[in-house]
């Protein structure tokens, strides 16, 4: 298997000092989250659930020249990624947007397609085991047997 090319990389700061055992990195698919010394946890998130970024920037963080940058994902595991204390958080937050429109778009992923999990992504009608009950025909996020 070919590894992919990583854009940027970075570990979580302290002050200035990036001393800490949380590594950041991204390719042009996945954002990669490495924690850990005793015991290291790897976690992997397509790009394309991303649904939002934000950043944060405390005054201190402003002062060692580092902030957050918070991913609001459609995942099961982990809905918000933070990307603590890296340095050109403007820079990686504007990198990560520009990524996750490129992929969506490469892979015809909207927004949409991520509403009406509740019922697992599936309609009346399909052939797919599942609560009708749960489904949002029409999209305002809010399951029909609810309405």
């Amino acid at each position: 298997m070919e590894e992919e090319e990583i854009l940027w990389k970075d570990r979580k700061h302290h002050m200035w000092f990036p001393f800490s055992f949380t590594k950041y990195s991204v390719s042009k698919s996945s954002l990669y989250v490495q924690q850990g010394f005793f015991k290291t946890s790897y976690d992997e998130t397509l790009l394309y659930r991303i649904m939002d970024i934000r950043l944060s920037r405390t005054l201190l963080q402003k002062f060692f020249g580092t902030g957050t940058v918070e991913l609001f994902t459609r995942v099961d595991t982990q809905h918000v990624i933070q990307l603590k204390n890296i340095k050109h958080s403007k820079d990686v937050r504007r990198l990560l947007s520009n990524l996750v429109e490129q992929v969506r778009n490469e892979k015809n992923v909207v927004g949409k397609e991520f509403y009406g999990i509740m019922g697992g992504g599936h309609h009346p009608g399909d052939d797919c085991p599942g609560n009708d009950d749960a489904v949002d025909m029409d999209g305002d996020g809010v399951p029909d047997a609810f309405e």
